[in-house]
């Protein structure tokens, strides 16, 4: 999964794609790259980011969602938004995938919404909000925790009818940085009724705090602790860098295989 932030501020690439040219020429890079899922979103989520309103989001987002479907029919494109009516749009305008940081807390008609839209839902687990989460994080008990979150929040969305879900440990989202690497380590234990697992760790603060470097010198980083995450169960990698996360991903899957014939 690829990312395109098409907003101003995001904590890594913001304001790089904000017009039509450089939205398609980075969905070209990352779908040459090997990325098979494109995730657009329109407000940043870093630590202490507030939150936009319900027009800042629909007038950023939506011409991106509507450009790229289009030009890109036989791509999946997800988009990163907690507001089901934003949600609505975009699936109107050719979504395929809707990316909820909020797990459905933001939003009480998300849930039914995804009901009705019968596409596949990424049901993140954050503690807080983007504002406030890394004021007091979780810094105990946190698979468990996690575990519990998705537990809750898958059956409620099951009995509405929604059972296309992708779970998201919601890595950096209200989380110590020694909860967010026992989480990475027990990642397998969040698994349950074969629903895939999605890892967000692409430059993330718990890289950089540990190797002491910016986001934007965690490419490293970021490659390890993906590895780390699928040989965790992780199903899918949400990236920046699509072209060194494919290439991760080849090199585990060969070595599963000769792990695995032997």
């Amino acid at each position: 999964m690829g990312i395109l932030n098409v907003s101003p501020d995001s904590f890594y690439d913001g304001g790089k794609y904000i017009n039509e040219d450089t939205w398609i020429k980075q969905t070209e890079k990352m779908l040459t790259e090997g990325a098979v899922i494109i995730d657009i979103g329109a407000f940043s989520s870093r630590p202490g980011a507030k939150a936009i309103t319900f027009d800042q989001e629909k007038k950023v987002l939506i011409p991106a969602v509507k450009v790229l479907t289009k030009r890109y029919s036989d791509v999946i494109f997800s988009v990163d938004t907690y507001r089901s009516e934003i949600a609505k749009l975009c699936y109107e305008n050719g979504a395929g995938i809707i990316n909820d940081i909020s797990g459905g807390n933001f939003d009480s008609k998300m849930f039914e919404t995804m009901a009705q839209l019968g596409i596949p839902y990424v049901l993140m687990h954050m503690h807080g909000s983007p504002e406030d989460m890394q004021r007091i994080p979780i810094s105990e008990n946190i698979t468990q925790t996690v575990k519990s979150f998705f537990e809750t929040k898958v059956k409620e969305l099951n009995d509405l009818g929604a059972k296309q879900i992708i779970l998201d440990p919601g890595y950096g989202f209200g989380k110590s940085l020694e909860c967010n690497f026992q989480l990475l380590k027990e990642q397998k234990n969040l698994k349950f009724n074969n629903l895939p697992l999605l890892a967000g760790l692409s430059r993330k603060s718990m890289i950089n705090k540990i190797l002491n470097t910016k986001p934007e010198e965690a490419l490293n980083g970021t490659s390890i602790v993906n590895l780390l995450a699928l040989q965790n169960g992780a199903n899918l990698l949400r990236v920046h860098d699509v072209k060194e996360a494919t290439q991760t991903i080849k090199l585990f899957q060969y070595f599963d295989k000769v792990k695995n014939s032997q």
